[in-house]
């Protein structure tokens, strides 16, 4: 999937802001910082990385999904939201 510029750059944002709570993550664990608040701060990576998740799929919807569905690839694109829906729900 091809983004623009900008949704590329914010996308890119995000995961930099993410890889920066994980290093936080590790420090705190070598450092013994109380299990709640590691606890804590994983939770907010995971929303984080939903969030990331989130503005993929509503991009690939909005454009890869409706050029396939234009172009009469309706099982292909069928098959990728079903494909996702399965990994959201492990």
């Amino acid at each position: 999937m091809k983004h623009t510029n900008e949704s590329k750059a914010k996308l890119v944002r995000r995961l930099k802001i993410i890889e920066g709570q994980v290093r936080g993550l590790q420090e705190m664990i070598e450092n013994n910082i109380y299990c709640i608040d590691v606890i804590t701060q994983t939770s907010a990576v995971k929303k984080a990385l939903s969030s990331v998740e989130d503005a993929l799929m509503e991009d690939h919807l909005s454009t890869c999904l409706v050029s396939q569905i234009k172009n009469g690839k309706e099982k292909q694109a069928t098959g990728e939201i079903l494909k996702v829906y399965q990994l959201k729900r492990k």
